[in-house]
């Protein structure tokens, strides 16, 4: 078995510590242009990128972790490449993802060269976490820049699994916060209703970003959901 973590909009591998930390041999992938290579305009695009990085490592048994994009990127993974995948944890997503015209404002401004606003979203989406998680987190996005995330947002905008959900037929863990108001829990419920195997899990006072506020309960839902003992 291979666990790989799959961050969110304008994201890296990083954001998963508490989690790669916890697993043994877990990998966390940095998705394309965050901050190498050329970012790509589709969560199918992201999810094939993944598949040529997953196969091309001859990484078997395959079980996906992912947060908000990255958990469109998962879901989409295990429609199209089911062979590869033992299951899927989604943690603060959706089978589709609105995104709200302030964010992309805030995005735009930012990249056209007044990022007070964007840098003030950041400090507020990490409040919850360990200040030396957040500090770190919250400088290595500013470097990955606004650009990037609001491609990524642009990406969850277009994303929309409602009519085939309900193909997956993987086993799927379905995370989230309590008090998320991105990925609602609503979000979480109507996945665990159409994914045939799943099992949702609700962290209480968890946000958007519970894996990183709450990394020990999140840990026990995923080693729960594997079966494999933790260090």
């Amino acid at each position: 078995m291979k666990v790989i973590f799959v961050h969110g909009s304008g994201g890296y591998g990083g954001v998963w510590r508490y989690q790669t930390d916890h697993f043994p041999d877990s990998e966390a992938v940095n998705l394309p242009g965050h901050l190498q290579g050329q970012i790509l305009s589709s969560v199918d695009e992201y999810a094939d990128w993944l598949g040529e990085h997953i196969r091309g490592r001859g990484f078997r048994d395959v079980v996906l972790v992912g947060h908000s994009l990255g958990g469109a990127i998962a879901l989409t993974y295990a429609l199209k490449y089911p062979q590869d995948l033992q299951g899927i944890v989604i943690v603060g997503s959706g089978a589709r993802l609105r995104v709200h015209h302030a964010y992309i404002n805030t995005f735009e401004k930012a990249a056209d060269g007044d990022p007070k606003k964007w840098h003030e979203m950041l400090e507020e989406m990490h409040r919850l976490a360990p200040e030396d998680y957040k500090r770190a987190v919250v400088e290595r996005m500013k470097a990955i820049g606004p650009a990037v995330m609001l491609n990524d947002f642009l990406c969850c905008e277009k994303f929309d699994l409602m009519d085939r959900v309900e193909e997956i037929e993987v086993p799927a863990l379905i995370i989230c916060g309590e008090q998320d108001i991105m990925t609602p829990v609503k979000y979480a419920h109507y996945l665990a209703s159409k994914i045939p195997d799943s099992r949702v899990t609700i962290i209480p006072e968890g946000t958007h970003f519970v894996f990183a506020e709450q990394p020990e309960a999140v840990n026990k839902a995923i080693e729960s959901f594997i079966g494999k003992p933790s260090r």
